[in-house]
């Protein structure tokens, strides 16, 4: 399925996250799945290349394995660097700061060519399972690459654990309540 038989219909909403030096930045929504080509290349969505655009550096696009599930985190330039302004708050020389500094050891910076594409790492590749079919799944500020079943399921388990749990969203300004996992 490519970019142009996108699962959902979205829409850009300019300036609605606060960056890290107080700028507005687009987020990155919806949920597209494309193809990946024999050399490893895939388009990135235009809807994202219209959020990267935002950034410091538009055609850069920032990889790394995440943490928590079978997947490939990614953002742009400008939050990279926030996430390393949030990372210098940390001690030094910290277990916490050591197990987060590992983001950055394992993100792979990729610049997308003229027609918005990009070569993916094998080691990402191999991370998250990909190989004919990537799904990007907007997160706000960040997005996820995922291979498009495997994200299937991680939709439903987060869908049902949601439910589960009664999350909501905490009211502005408030401060956000201790995960319950």
């Amino acid at each position: 399925m490519g970019e142009s038989q996108r699962r959902y219909r979205a829409r850009s909403l300019p300036g609605v996250y606060g960056g890290a030096l107080g700028e507005k930045v687009e987020l990155f929504l919806s949920t597209y799945v494309n193809k990946v080509d024999r050399k490893g290349r895939v388009s990135v969505p235009a809807t994202f290349r219209s959020t990267l655009a935002t950034h410091r550096e538009p055609s850069l696009v920032v990889l790394f394995p995440s943490f928590r599930v079978p997947a490939l985190d990614g953002t742009g330039s400008n939050y990279v660097e926030e996430m390393n302004e949030r990372l210098e708050t940390l001690e030094q020389f910290s277990d916490e700061h050591e197990n987060l500094s590992q983001l950055f050891a394992e993100a792979h910076p990729l610049t997308m060519d003229g027609e918005g594409r990009i070569v993916l790492p094998e080691p990402l590749k191999e991370h998250a399972n990909i190989t004919t079919d990537i799904a990007f799944v907007g997160l706000g500020a960040m997005f996820q690459m995922w291979e498009p079943g495997r994200y299937a399921e991680h939709r439903a388990t987060v869908r049902e654990r949601s439910r589960r749990q009664g999350t909501t969203l905490p009211p502005r300004g408030g401060m956000p309540r201790p995960s319950s996992t």
